[in-house]
């Protein structure tokens, strides 16, 4: 028998399903903020961990990867729904099959694995990326800071100093605070873009359950001085679609992608902030973007 919790990342609702014997509070503990009794809305996606998969026949390896998440490997099977599996050093491998359309996911998972809390987060966080496009939501990659009455979000690849950026502006302007620091999501509501806090931050512990109007978006490139570049039409969108997640051997995920962030860069400056790791930096990229206002 399983217990399902319900939870509400972005405004929006899923529901996961463990084994009785599982305590969902200590498994997921950066979700605390996130859970709800009942879901306040249509549901995203349903998440059932189950006894077994069954035999998974005509699998098509898409892509394999090593990241924080772990060892992924990404299949296509039956030729219309997925498989993920991911696994650590030695250990077992996991496995997660997915409906087509995202509404669905069925996890087999090794209870005895020490990465138990990372593999339930990991497996939660893909679905979500995937499932959130289908309602004008963007899992990005990037560090996201609270600031007057909006936030701003800085991207780039891994090293070019996301979270230390971030760090400098809530250093140097009274009232910034930490939103996210790894994964926010960005969604349009009513015309307006926003950012929210996840219940996946990287290494920093930092699971908010807030929205924030996007005033910013900087794409981070280390340079010996600190100089911010606005960038304009098919700049924004290119500057901002490596960041964000989603499987790109899908062509209908890429075209809803694609639609949204059309949508999110037309409403908000986006620029190219090449920086050193100092407080100049942080005010040079505020006053880039209050040059940008639209």
């Amino acid at each position: 028998m399983n217990r399902t919790c319900w939870y509400n990342v972005a405004g929006l609702d899923f529901s996961v399903a463990l084994p009785e014997e599982w305590d969902a509070v200590n498994l997921l503990p950066s979700f605390k903020a996130f859970r709800r009794e009942t879901p306040l809305g249509e549901v995203l996606f349903s998440f059932t961990v189950t006894d077994s998969l069954g035999t998974v026949c005509d699998k098509v390896l898409l892509s394999e990867t090593t990241n924080d998440m772990g060892h992924l490997r990404l299949y296509l099977i039956y030729r219309k729904n997925y498989l993920f599996e991911i696994s650590y050093g030695d250990g077992p491998v996991h496995s997660m099959f997915v409906s087509r359309d995202f509404k669905e996911a069925r996890a087999y998972i090794y209870a005895e694995e020490p990465e138990l809390r990372l593999v339930l987060t990991s497996l939660l966080r893909l679905m979500f990326a995937q499932a959130a496009l289908y309602r004008n939501a963007i899992s990005v990659h990037a560090s996201c800071v609270a600031f007057d009455d909006g936030c701003y979000m800085f991207l780039g690849r891994s090293g070019t100093g996301k979270s230390t950026h971030a760090r400098l502006w809530t250093e140097s302007f009274a009232g910034c605070s930490l939103l996210n620091d790894d994964n926010p999501v960005l969604r349009v509501m009513d015309g307006t873009v926003m950012a929210y806090g996840t219940p996946w931050s990287g290494k920093t512990p930092c699971y908010i359950n807030e929205g924030k109007p996007v005033r910013g978006i900087a794409r981070l490139e280390q340079k010996p001085s600190n100089h911010f570049v606005p960038l304009y039409g098919i700049e924004r969108f290119t500057a901002v679609l490596p960041s964000c997640s989603s499987i790109r051997q899908d062509m209908n995920l890429q075209d809803m992608l694609h639609e949204t962030l059309l949508q999110i860069v037309e409403k908000v400056p986006v620029g190219v902030m090449e920086c050193l790791p100092d407080k100049e930096a942080a005010e040079t990229c505020r006053l880039g973007f209050e040059s940008m206002k639209i």
